[in-house]
């Protein structure tokens, strides 16, 4: 996979809006994008910071208010489909493994620990269920196989929900006059400080931990923003070089959305 498909680059926008880790609060996200939508202007970014699935009662009808509110967005005049952006957090990641769950080594186990994860409230949403997966599991790679094409094709037939989970990109940044990546860059959870954009791999969705220890600049980023905080402590927070916008959305929180200035300055909070 090229840079190209795993950043996307924000270029210079007017202002970017943030969403924070959804967990499948649809009826919350339809609230928020009333709020934004009625302040979307040619020129802004609209990105979703991943988790959009999992946790919450209702992950299918997420999927369908994102794709209604990019369509919404798309109608209004000089608003483009690069101008929104979807972040795969760890949710979105686990879904892509259960996918595949026939090659993992231990299926059983994996599938086990995903439940504990959330992941359950996505199976649900698309036909699935735990008890129907761990026998599944317990049948061997032959039935596993079955399962997870019924999987596939549910969400195949879901229209467009498989173009969104095929688009998320890792990261997200914008970028200097000149081009050079700087001042914003948006992750689902976490960023290692010591190591390029390129080799932070799974360090976004799963190395959440030591993000709230981050106390100097990535490079010449000025503010790296994030949407989902593991250890649950509802916010949103804003550090000198940080923001984290994870309002506790599907367990018992509020869904956040910040919107930034290119510069990395915070203009405005919404929540639902």
């Amino acid at each position: 996979m090229s840079d190209d498909q795993k950043f996307a680059l924000l270029g210079r926008p007017r202002r970017i809006w943030a969403v924070g880790a959804i967990h499948g609060e649809a009826g919350r996200l339809a609230a928020l994008h009333e709020d934004i939508g009625a302040r979307f202007q040619a020129g802004d970014r609209l990105i979703y910071l991943g988790n959009m699935i999992g946790r919450g009662p209702t992950v299918f009808e997420t999927m369908e208010e994102l794709l209604y509110f990019r369509r919404h967005l798309m109608a209004k005049p000089s608003v483009l489909a690069s101008d929104i952006v979807y972040l795969r957090g760890g949710q979105e990641e686990m879904w892509q493994k259960l996918l595949q769950l026939q090659f993992a080594p231990n299926p059983s186990a994996v599938l086990q620990w995903m439940i504990g994860q959330g992941v359950e409230a996505t199976l649900i949403a698309y036909g699935g269920t735990a008890a129907y997966g761990m026998a599944a599991a317990r049948d061997g790679a032959v039935g596993l196989t079955r399962w997870t094409n019924e999987l596939r094709t549910a969400v195949r037939n879901a229209a467009g929900h498989d173009n969104l989970f095929a688009c998320l990109r890792r990261a997200a940044y914008t970028s200097n006059p000149d081009g050079e990546p700087a001042s914003l860059l948006f992750v689902n959870a976490g960023l290692d400080p010591a190591k390029p954009l390129h080799m932070q791999a799974d360090i976004f969705w799963w190395g959440g931990g030591s993000f709230a220890r981050i106390d100097t600049p990535y490079g010449d980023v000025r503010r790296i923003v994030r949407g989902y905080d593991p250890t649950h402590a509802q916010g949103p927070v804003i550090g000198t070089h940080t923001a984290s916008l994870d309002g506790g959305a599907g367990f018992g929180g509020r869904l956040v959305c910040g919107c930034f200035s290119p510069e990395g300055a915070l203009l405005d909070m919404v929540e639902a």
